[in-house]
């Protein structure tokens, strides 16, 4: 494939410019350059209890071992966090770096799971290789999901290449998934338990930006239906079939899922009309924690994603995108939960509602998986850092 070559040119420039600058670096006293945020934030090596025993082109199986080398019975913890907005800010890049490592030092998560709009900046692909580079260092197993922001394209080769500049790294369990699919980043992380069972099934993909024409005639809308994206018919039926497929090999289990633009059903949970005015409880979610300060920034057609969730065993959908919602319900027994922020370039509660930066929402989300295959979710705010 073309892509394939010119990424490999583009990549190995990047890593020769990267190179450099980390000599640069060392020479200053780690003064200059101010756009290596992840040196400059400190970061070190942690390390994982978690092993990938099995892999398909758009599927991981991983599972957290004992030191004897049998599969653990411990929790299994997910670390989400979302909307990084690595942008051209170089000294609030190096807070938003410092604060998650932070959290990953002290949480140990067995996997990190980004929910999109990461790397903003114009530097796109230098800062997709640095973060890249820094998780790797770190050491533990991530994945990452792509926001409206990142690009402008439903797939391309700046797209194509993105998820390259992740997945090309060893601890990277994010990969670009079917070609029939739409966009790129549709694909399965499975928790295995013992005895060959799936705790959760970690389901992944790519939400789009704003709705495109030929995607709105093939789901019976007008052409010029405009607003965020949904779902696809293709990314519904793909998660269907691999939940089939799955169950005839491992039998029941439970799924999540992780986009960027959240679900309509998210806009059950409260009503309002913001500003002055404070949402308010619908009584139709069970609201475990949090609130909502701002609308649920979801498309306006519903394209049946919950549903086919309803029929196949959907357990938590996990999103980003709303920067100041930071809330976690349970609505027909389906966990829908925020996973919280973490950059300082984006508007957040001090530019929008006036708080004071102890009451921010900016963190990570902590999902336990226990190994019966239920589940907690909590929040973990940057504020216990300050």
């Amino acid at each position: 494939m073309f892509y394939n070559g010119w990424a490999f040119v583009r990549q190995s420039l990047v890593k020769i410019h990267l190179a450099g600058a980390n000599c640069v670096y060392k020479l200053s006293g780690g003064k200059l350059p101010k756009s290596l945020f992840s040196k400059r934030s400190g970061v070190h090596k942690i390390g994982t209890d978690v092993k990938v025993i099995g892999r398909t082109d758009y599927t991981a199986n991983i599972a957290k071992f004992n030191p004897d080398g049998t599969i653990s019975d411990d929790d299994f913890v997910i670390l989400s966090s979302t909307d990084f907005h690595y942008d051209t800010d170089h000294e609030k890049n190096q807070k938003t770096t410092e604060m998650f490592f932070k959290q990953i030092r002290d949480v140990k998560p067995d996997l990190v799971v980004l929910t999109g709009d990461v790397i903003l900046s114009k530097y796109q692909q230098i800062d997709a290789i640095q973060f890249a580079k820094m998780m790797e260092e770190i050491g533990i197993y991530w994945a990452a999901v792509f926001g409206n922001h990142e690009v402008r394209e439903e797939k391309g080769f700046y797209k194509y290449l993105l998820m390259k500049s992740f997945a090309d790294y060893e601890h990277c369990l994010a990969v670009h998934g079917p070609e029939e699919l739409f966009g790129y980043g549709n694909y399965i992380i499975n928790i295995m338990g013992k005895e060959n069972k799936i705790r959760q099934s970690l389901f992944f993909f790519d939400s789009g930006r704003d709705t495109l024409p030929e995607h709105n005639v093939e789901h019976g809308l007008p052409a010029d239906f405009d607003g965020y994206d949904y779902l696809k018919k293709g990314q519904i039926e793909f998660y269907k079939k691999s939940v089939d497929e799955l169950e005839k090999k491992y039998g029941k289990f439970g799924s999540m899922m992780y986009f960027h633009i959240p679900l309509m059903e998210f806009a059950e949970a409260f009503e309002g009309s913001g500003g002055n005015e404070e949402y308010k409880q619908t009584g139709k979610v069970d609201i475990l924690y949090g609130k909502q300060y701002e609308s649920v920034g979801c498309a306006k057609y519903n394209s049946g994603m919950f549903e086919a969730g309803l029929e196949k065993g959907l357990t938590a959908v996990f999103c980003g995108h709303d920067h100041i919602n930071d809330w976690c319900g349970i609505y027909k027994g389906v966990h829908l939960a925020y996973s919280l922020p973490h950059s300082y370039n984006l508007y957040n509660l001090g530019t929008n509602m006036g708080f004071p930066e102890e009451e921010w929402n900016q963190g990570v989300t902590v999902t336990k998986i226990h190994a019966d295959g239920t589940f907690d979710i909590s929040p973990r705010y940057n504020s216990i850092y300050l």
